[in-house]
This record gives C-alpha cells, sequence and structure tokens, in this order.
C-alpha cells in the first residue's frame, strides 16, 4: 500500500480550519518614518493601513537614531556576523550592548541571543540541568518559551496559580528545604496585560532559598525610570536573580537576553547548546538595539506618551460597551470570545476600514477568550483612536458581537 503522507497534514490543517484557528499571515510593509502606517499587500492589490497590534510598542523601529546606528555599523562591518560568537561572531557591537543591558538591569553580566524565545528556551533548560535535582515553579500562564525551556532541562516541576504567591508558598513548603529550586514568571503578561506580584514572590523565594527567572519582555523600555522594566519601576532588580528581556519589542530590533550574575551568564555562556550553536545577531542589529537602549535610558518622554495612549483607548472603548478585558499595563485586549468572530471581526476591519489588529485565538488563549490584542503606541494620534473606536462599533454592530 503507498503510503498518503500528505493526508495526515492535509487533515491537520483542515481541523484548524473548522475550528476557526487557521493563522493567516498578513502581507505588510512598513513604511519608515510614518509608523504606525504601513502597506497592505493583497494579491495584486496594495493598500494603507495602520498598524494597531505591533510589539514595536514605542516605534522605536522607525527612531532616526536607532536607524542611523544600524547603517553606520553596516557600513562599518557589514551585512552579517560571520559567526557563532565563539567562532569569530563576537563583535565589538555585541559586547558594547552587553554591557549597557547589564548595566539596565544593575547586573554583573548579560548575554545576547537571537530571540526572546531561544534566551529563555537556552537559559531555563540549562540553569536548571546544572543543578542536580533541582525543581522548578512555574506560573500557570508562563509563555512557550519558558514552558519550553523547561521540559528540555527534565527537571521536576511544580505549577502555581497565576500571580499567587500563597500557592507558590504553599508547593515550595511541600518540597524538600535541600533540593536546589527555581521560580520562573513574568512581569507584564501580554494577552491579558496583567502584572505580577514581584515583591511577593521575591519573598517568598528568599523565605525558602530559591533562585527567581523573571521575564520582563513586556515590560522592558517601558516601565522604570531608564527602562528597566517593572522590577525597576518597583525597585526589585536586586531581588531577582536572573532577569531576561527581548529587544524585539520597546527597543525596536530583534534579539533577547537575559542578566545576571557573573557566574550564571558564564554558565549559560558555556552549556547552552541553542547559543553556542547559533550564528549571532548581525552587528547592525546590536548596533540598533545599543542606541535603542541607551535612548530609553536617558528619555521617559515615550512611556510617557505611551502609557497615556493606552489609557485614553481602553476609556474610549469601554464608553462604547465593548468588553475591554481588566489589564493594568499598555496590553488592550478586547474579547470576543468566538474564534470565527474574532476572525471575522480583524477581516472586516482589515479589508473595509484599513485597521489591522491579529486576532488572538486559542491556543494563545483559553478557548471562549479570544479578542483582538490593541498595542497603541505613542505615534497613534487622536484622529486614529477615534477612527479605530468607530470602525469597532460598527464592526461589532454587523458581526452581532456580544458586548455584554
Amino acid at each position: 500500500m503507498i503510503m498518503n503522507y500528505d493526508k495526515y497534514f492535509q487533515n491537520a490543517l483542515e481541523v484548524l480550519r473548522k475550528e476557526g484557528r487557521y493563522r493567516v499571515f498578513n502581507d505588510i510593509e512598513r513604511i519608515s518614518g510614518k509608523f504606525p502606517n504601513a502597506i497592505y499587500f493583497s494579491g495584486k492589490k496594495e493598500k494603507k493601513v495602520v498598524v494597531w497590534c505591533s510589539n514595536d510598542y514605542l516605534g522605536m523601529g522607525q527612531n532616526k537614531n536607532v536607524i542611523e546606528a544600524m547603517h553606520q555599523a553596516i557600513d562599518k562591518a557589514g551585512a552579517g556576523s560571520g559567526g557563532t560568537r565563539n567562532i569569530s561572531g563576537t563583535t565589538h557591537y555585541h559586547v558594547l550592548l552587553e554591557k549597557e543591558l547589564a548595566d539596565l538591569h544593575q547586573k554583573e553580566a548579560a548575554l545576547l541571543f537571537t530571540s526572546g524565545y531561544i534566551s529563555n528556551e537556552a537559559s531555563l533548560s540549562t540553569l536548571v540541568s546544572i543543578m542536580p535535582n533541582c525543581m522548578i515553579f512555574s506560573d500557570e500562564l508562563n509563555h512557550a518559551s519558558m514552558i519550553q525551556g523547561m521540559q528540555n532541562s527534565n527537571a521536576e516541576k511544580r505549577i502555581f496559580k497565576h500571580n499567587d504567591p500563597e500557592h507558590l508558598s504553599a508547593l515550595l513548603k511541600e518540597s524538600d528545604s535541600n533540593r536546589p529550586k527555581l521560580i520562573a514568571f513574568e512581569s507584564v503578561y501580554s494577552m491579558d496585560g496583567d502584572i505580577a506580584p514581584i515583591k511577593e514572590i521575591c519573598a517568598v523565594a528568599k523565605e525558602n532559598n530559591a533562585l527567581t527567572y523573571l521575564d520582563e519582555v513586556h515590560a522592558v523600555g517601558m516601565y522604570g525610570p531608564r527602562g528597566g522594566g517593572i522590577a525597576e519601576r518597583e525597585e526589585l532588580m536586586d531581588h531577582l536573580d536572573i532577569i531576561e528581556g527581548t529587544l524585539a519589542k520597546a527597543y525596536g530590533t530583534m534579539g533577547g537576553y537575559i542578566a545576571a550574575s557573573k557566574n550564571i551568564i558564564d554558565t549559560v555562556r558555556s552549556f547552552a547548546s541553542s547559543f553556542i550553536f547559533t550564528t549571532s545577531i548581525p552587528p547592525a542589529i546590536a548596533a540598533g538595539a545599543l542606541a535603542s537602549v541607551k535612548h530609553l535610558k536617558e528619555s521617559n518622554v515615550e512611556r510617557i506618551i505611551h502609557q497615556e495612549r493606552a489609557k485614553t483607548l481602553k476609556t474610549k472603548l469601554r464608553q462604547t460597551g465593548i468588553i475591554v478585558m481588566p489589564s493594568e499595563s499598555h496590553i488592550v485586549p478586547v474579547l470576543v470570545g468566538n474564534p470565527v468572530l474574532c476572525k471575522k471581526a480583524s477581516d472586516m476591519l482589515l479589508s473595509e476600514f484599513s485597521i489591522y489588529v491579529q486576532p488572538i485565538n486559542y491556543p494563545t488563549v483559553p478557548k471562549g477568550k479570544e479578542r483582538l490584542r490593541i498595542t497603541p503606541t505613542p505615534l497613534h494620534d487622536d484622529l486614529m483612536m477615534d477612527n479605530l473606536v468607530n470602525s469597532f462599533k460598527e464592526v461589532w454592530k454587523r458581526l452581532k458581537i456580544s458586548n455584554i
């Protein structure tokens, strides 16, 4: 019998389509100097749209200083890094950026990765596997890269209720006090926009002699007087052992990193396979990230405007009766509650109102909690915001999406 292998893949994709979870990539081209405007390509047609779901939270990917730094690095060093960090791929740009990131988080050292996903996967899997019989304590809403790193470590894991220090404490007290322990959690949870009780979790960690690993990817650049994240805002950075961040969101470029003690950084550098055997980020990317981090250490303007924009949009949407889910941060999650309607709403906004907001469906969020996740930036003006709100009202009316 001839095996029809393609049928397996076709059937799997068909299930996604029936459940309304099949992902479609929208073909866009950002317009340099005119963020959040972009060109949307659909077949042979193209039109100007406003992007409302970018993770370039502060528009730093369009910042003149960042772009100029990248141009200069290309002119001086060329396109790629030329190798892994161990074999010719540690350029001076990488060294300078790691020093800047260590200073940002008030740690002894920092280590760059090609993405935030890899920084979590590599760091967690490596650090936990180095400590014999280590037990991991993980917030139940930690995202995929953290979960993958923990799984790859093959360590025993306990899940504590989301943002619940009391449950964490109870789980820790049930464990052997002589075992190494690591607590992994996030500061800002990107789908709901809620913020972790970092101080309380750190207190529980200290009481139980556990290491702390904080993912700040949705907070670095945007919170704290120098953009060090929620931990800096709350003056808690010295309470945390490892802080993980990204350069691909508020800093507008690409890459991930961790900041910690010299020994922790050296351990990951020396043992993490996905770091050791991966070509380092291009010098131009490192140069752009360096310029962005330096800028946001000095400038608070972007953060102030950003918070005002997010607060204003939440207020305007709620005044219409549209359900904006509770959010303590810059994330504006609008509940739809149905995967098919969520995709239809997104498609209608794009095709008829030139507004791009990506639908977020299971497994990224629980079934029944499907939503449109809006991320206003300092560059979304009042006219854009009013147009968004009016467009949402019309789409909600046409699709009969519940406001209750």
